[in-house]
Parts: C-alpha cells; sequence; structure tokens
C-alpha cells in the first residue's frame, strides 16, 4: 500500500506525520444517500463489512468514539461495558462535531480537535485493510486495522451487531 499524501484533513496530516502506510479515496458524495457509510462502501466497490463508521456516543457522561463496521450498528451495551461504563448514549451530533471538530458523515478517529477514548469493533482485525472517513464526506482513508488501534490507542471489542 502506498502513502499517499493528498486530502488535506487533520487525519490525513495525522497518518503523514506518523509516516505509517495508508491510501486515500475520494468519490463523488452525493447530499441525498441515505447512508454515508453505505454510500462509501458501494462507491468504492468495497465490501460494507470492511468499510467503518465513527460514531460518537457518551458513556456515563464522557464522550467515546465507535468504530463499528457500516454493515452493522453499533451495540451501546457492549461500547459502555467496553471502557468499563455503566451506561451508553448516541452524542448530540453538535456536541460530537465541536468535539471532533469534523461534520456529522465525516467524522475520522483520526485527527481529533479532542482525542477521545476509541473502541474499535474486534471484526476489523479480519481483514488486511478497512477504510474509514478521512475527515469529510467523500474522503475515505483505507489502512490497517491495527494501525488504526494503534494511532488512536484504541480498545478492540466486540461493539457491533448486524442490521
Amino acid at each position: 500500500m502506498a502513502k499517499k499524501r493528498s486530502g488535506g484533513t487533520p487525519a490525513v496530516a495525522a497518518l503523514t506525520a506518523a509516516g505509517v502506510e495508508f491510501r486515500t479515496h475520494a468519490y463523488a458524495h452525493d447530499p441525498a444517500h441515505p447512508s454515508y457509510g453505505e454510500e462509501a462502501a458501494q462507491a468504492l466497490g468495497v465490501s460494507p463489512d470492511r468499510v467503518f463508521k465513527t460514531l460518537v456516543a457518551e458513556v456515563d457522561g464522557e464522550l467515546t468514539v465507535a468504530v463499528v463496521p457500516v454493515a452493522g450498528s453499533l451495540d451501546l451495551k457492549a461500547l459502555a461495558a467496553a471502557v468499563g461504563g455503566k451506561r451508553g448514549a448516541m452524542a448530540d451530533p453538535a456536541l460530537a462535531e465541536r468535539a471532533t471538530g469534523y461534520v456529522r458523515g465525516g467524522i475520522s478517529p483520526l485527527g481529533q480537535r479532542k482525542r477521545l477514548r476509541t473502541v474499535l469493533d474486534a471484526s476489523a482485525v479480519a481483514h488486511a485493510t478497512i477504510c474509514v472517513s478521512a475527515g469529510r464526506r467523500g474522503l475515505e482513508l483505507e489502512l490497517p486495522p491495527t494501525t488504526l488501534a494503534s494511532l488512536t490507542s484504541a480498545t478492540l471489542a466486540p461493539i457491533a451487531r448486524p442490521n
């Protein structure tokens, strides 16, 4: 996998600064598409179990990032358990945008304004590479899940459930 420096987002800058291998994939974002993640999978021709969405939740009042396959959904109880918490709920979208510095549909687990505790669904390690948002709609990063976990200090846990 060749290192690519295009994209100009904080996520791309973070990967470039870390000196790790990654690729960027750009596609024309359709604002009318009902699912950002499914749109990315279709546009890139990648299986939805290899494209991961970045969700921001609150666990016991603390913002927490969950990275799960677009083919599934977040299990809030499992997320809370993964970080030693009791109760999880989806974060207010405006709060998530302020904390991460990204807009909804373009939130990346990398290069966030405020580094948040991160949990990566354990299914990610079944793939040589996964795709996550590069920090804007229509731009994805492809990288090994172990690299993502390392750079975000993510906990690996089964936090996704099938749709």
